[in-house]
């Protein structure tokens, strides 16, 4: 049987399209599992410093992440804020200077203990209770511990520093 210059064109172009697929295919299993084992909430939470917030004789302790939005946020520290009700699931005031958005996702839907910078008005927002998706929410940071302190009715005086 003779064999045609189009049967080994044919066969190459299968083994090289099954081999594309098979890399393809483990490339994005690849990156999917390094990504989900780095964050699963799709940005950076690698930590910057500890933070403390206290509220009267509470304190609320907290992690800053290491993005350029975090690290504006703890130059401005310490820093003495009133923290109004927001929607009942978030206390926020406006911030002294303006943090970097650089790198940050367009927005993310906020969980319990966020500590956030909400970019089109410039305010902190720290989430007492988890919330919808929003455009224009940045991560600064998560509470460690402490949160029934922010989850008072406000208005709340909040002095925010560098935990020691």
């Amino acid at each position: 049987m003779k064999t045609s210059i189009f049967t080994v064109t044919a066969s190459r172009w299968r083994k090289a399209l099954l081999l594309f697929a098979a890399l393809v295919a483990g490339g994005l299993a690849f990156s999917q599992i390094s990504t989900a084992a780095d964050n699963a909430r799709g940005f950076s939470q690698e930590p910057l410093m500890k933070i403390s917030l206290t509220i009267d004789s509470d304190v609320v302790l907290a992690t800053l992440y290491n993005t350029p939005a975090g690290r504006d946020f703890a130059a401005l520290l310490p820093l003495s804020l009133t923290l109004e009700d927001y929607a009942d699931i978030e206390r926020v005031s406006p911030l002294p200077g303006r943090l970097s958005t650089v790198g940050a996702p367009a927005g993310f839907t906020p969980q319990t203990g966020d500590i956030t910078l909400y970019a089109p008005w410039g305010n902190l927002a720290i989430f007492v209770r988890d919330g919808n998706y929003s455009r224009g929410l940045v991560p600064l940071g998560k509470v460690d511990g402490g949160l029934p302190a922010l989850q008072r009715p406000g208005p709340l005086a909040v002095q925010i520093r560098a935990a020691e």
